[in-house]
């Protein structure tokens, strides 16, 4: 017996626009938006926002920025 699986949520490329990549960098690196606010917006995941993230931010801003989501988020009940 064959089972099918259901179709798989369909990818989204990540943007190639320079003022759009500047938007999503500037909404990520704000402490007032969430991964949340930012898929309502742009449609990317959180997965994707951090792949954006670490292909446009030097390794050293891509890893402070992780822990500073990291901290938020072990401190408040909402965050990223």
């Amino acid at each position: 017996m064959v089972t099918k699986r259901p179709p798989a949520a369909p990818k989204l490329s990540p943007p190639t626009d320079a003022a759009l990549v500047g938007e999503l960098i500037e909404m990520a690196l704000s402490d007032h938006v969430s991964f949340d606010d930012i898929r309502s917006v742009h449609g990317l995941g959180p997965d994707q926002v951090k792949a954006l993230m670490r292909a446009n931010l030097a390794p050293g801003s891509y890893k402070a920025w992780r822990r500073r989501v990291r901290r938020f988020a072990d401190q408040r009940a909402v965050y990223k």
